[in-house]
Order: structure tokens, then C-alpha cells, then sequence
């Protein structure tokens, strides 16, 4: 039996607008195809955990409208544990607004509605959730107190806490401190580090400069050249799997997501990220956030 994952963060509705190009600022392009698809990033990983194979809950706070109903629904239709999503009445769901090109590049705007009220009291109202769960996932797009609250008490009750910090923002030596990994992306990762990703030794570089912090494990996502593993002081590369990009919304989550389900399974971290890299590259291949995410069955066939 694969352990529990608990999964911490934002519910969003997207808002989506495929295009021949992005815009530049003041400028308005006509043209473009429209759809709605359940997304923030919190949901997006609880989801794409949950497709493949997942014992997965999800601690979330969304608005007492037609999105943050819809949404729970969804995610209980995906067999996640919704018992501690909250409705609050003062702030709608959260949004985001995503313009993509046809290379598959995005730009994102989000309006956090409800998940900026997700509070440390709601994180101890459900301690009882992260004593029983094993792996912790989190990410940035709820408050910061809230995400340090969370770490330090699943930390302290012995839990793999990891984080994506997703969007990229200043984190302190206390919250690396509590974490077992940390995934981000080259932005992201010069962000925390300030060490220009140009080559592997710069890699190395900044993969050293978050250890020191006292995390036990980094993983840095390199797109299309792959992703970079430092593992109890040992460098590893793990290549990628070439597809045709259609749109990178959610493959981040989907390798965060599925880097979990691996990791409750007792894989091992290089073997977590091999099938984290095969799900994304599932991922980019389609259109959306959650409607983008895989299933196993459809990763199992894959060579």
C-alpha cells in the first residue's frame, strides 16, 4: 500500500486564450480560441497525484460561488479527500487568466480570491489529516505564513515535506530547514539562489547554494534538456523526453504530482523523477491545467 499524500495549496478556475502569438504590452490580438479548465496549483498537483494512483487529500479555501462548488466536485470526482477545502463567504475562488502562443509558451495572471485566506488555524484545524499523511507537497500560491506553519508542524511529526515555490518568492532559512525536498525551475531556482542557470556546473552551483539551507534534497527542472537531481550530496542528470510541446500549463504540477505518487511508493528519487518526467511529458502535449493531467494507465503503456 503507497503512503499518504497531502497535498497544501491554491484552487483556481483558468481562464484560457490560445493564440497565434502573445501580446506585447498595450497591445490587443483578435482571434484567439477560448475555454474554462480547473486549475491553481495546488489542485493541479493534488489531481495529477490522485490520476496516478494516489492516496491523496487536499487542504484548500475557495469562495461560496459557482467555481469553488465546481471545483470541489471535480476534485472528489477525482478521489481526493476534500474534507478540509473550506468555503469562505468573504472572497470569491481564486482565478487565473492564461494567454498561450503556439509554441506553447504562457503568460499567467491570478487573482487569489479565497486561497489568500487559507490561515495557519486552518492548517491546525487539520493536523489531524497531516499526522496521518506521509509526504507533504506545497507551494507558494497561498500565504507564506501559512505554507512556514504547515512545514514546520509536518516536519516535526517526522513527514517528507516538499515544496515547489511556485511562484517564485524569497523563502527563509527556517522553512528550507523543515523541508525533505525542494522542485523548482530554472526561474525559480536563480530567484533562491541568484546563480544564472547557463551550464551544468552552474547547476551544481545553485543546487549547493539551497542544500547549504539545509534541504536534503534538490530537484531543478531544466524544460526540455530535463532535470537535475542533488541527492544526500551526489549530482545526477535525468534526461527528457522529447514530444512536441503544445502547451507547458501544469507540467510543472503534473512532476511535482507525480514525483510524490513515486516517492509513496518508496521509489527512489532518481526513479521518482524518471516517471515525474515521463507524466509531464505527457502533460505538454495537450491543452489546460487539470484537463492536461495524465492517468496511470495511459503512463504505464508508455516504453
Amino acid at each position: 500500500m503507497s503512503e499518504r499524500i497531502v497535498v497544501i495549496g491554491s484552487c483556481n478556475t483558468d481562464m484560457v486564450i490560445n493564440m497565434e502569438r502573445l501580446p506585447l504590452p498595450g497591445e490587443t490580438i483578435i482571434g484567439g480560441n477560448f475555454f474554462m479548465n480547473a486549475g491553481g496549483k495546488g489542485a493541479n498537483q493534488a489531481v495529477a497525484a490522485a490520476r496516478l494512483g494516489g492516496n491523496v487529500s487536499f487542504m484548500a479555501k475557495v469562495g461560496n460561488d459557482h467555481f469553488g462548488s465546481r471545483s470541489i466536485e471535480q476534485y472528489k470526482a477525482e478521489g481526493v479527500n476534500v474534507e478540509h477545502i473550506t468555503v469562505d463567504n468573504d472572497l470569491p475562488s481564486g482565478v487565473a487568466l492564461i494567454m498561450v502562443d503556439s509554441h506553447g509558451e504562457n503568460c499567467i495572471a491570478v487573482a487569489s480570491g479565497a486561497n489568500a485566506l487559507l490561515s495557519p488555524a486552518d492548517v491546525e484545524r487539520a493536523k489531524e489529516m497531516i499526522e496521518q499523511g506521509d509526504i507533504v507537497l506545497m507551494q507558494l500560491e497561498t500565504p507564506m505564513e501559512t505554507v512556514e506553519y504547515a512545514a514546520h508542524l509536518a516536519h516535526e511529526k517526522g513527514k517528507k515535506v516538499i515544496l515547489n515555490p511556485a511562484p517564485a518568492m524569497s523563502l527563509s532559512d527556517a522553512l528550507l530547514g523543515n523541508l525533505y525536498m525542494l522542485i523548482a525551475n530554472e526561474t525559480e531556482t536563480e530567484f533562491l539562489t541568484g546563480v544564472k542557470i547557463t551550464d551544468m556546473e552552474s547547476v551544481c552551483r545553485a543546487a549547493d547554494v539551497i542544500s547549504d539551507k539545509g534541504v536534503k534534497n534538490v530537484v531543478i527542472t531544466l524544460g526540455s534538456k530535463g532535470a537535475f537531481v542533488k541527492e544526500n550530496g551526489t549530482y545526477h542528470k535525468v534526461p527528457a523526453i522529447k514530444v512536441k510541446a503544445v502547451d507547458a500549463t501544469a507540467a510543472g504540477d503534473t512532476f511535482c504530482g507525480a514525483l510524490c505518487v513515486a516517492l509513496a511508493e518508496r521509489k527512489g528519487i532518481l526513479e521518482a523523477v524518471e516517471f515525474a518526467n515521463k507524466c509531464a511529458s505527457v502533460t505538454v502535449t495537450r491543452m489546460g491545467a487539470q484537463s492536461s493531467l495524465p492517468y496511470r494507465a495511459e503512463i504505464d503503456k508508455m516504453k
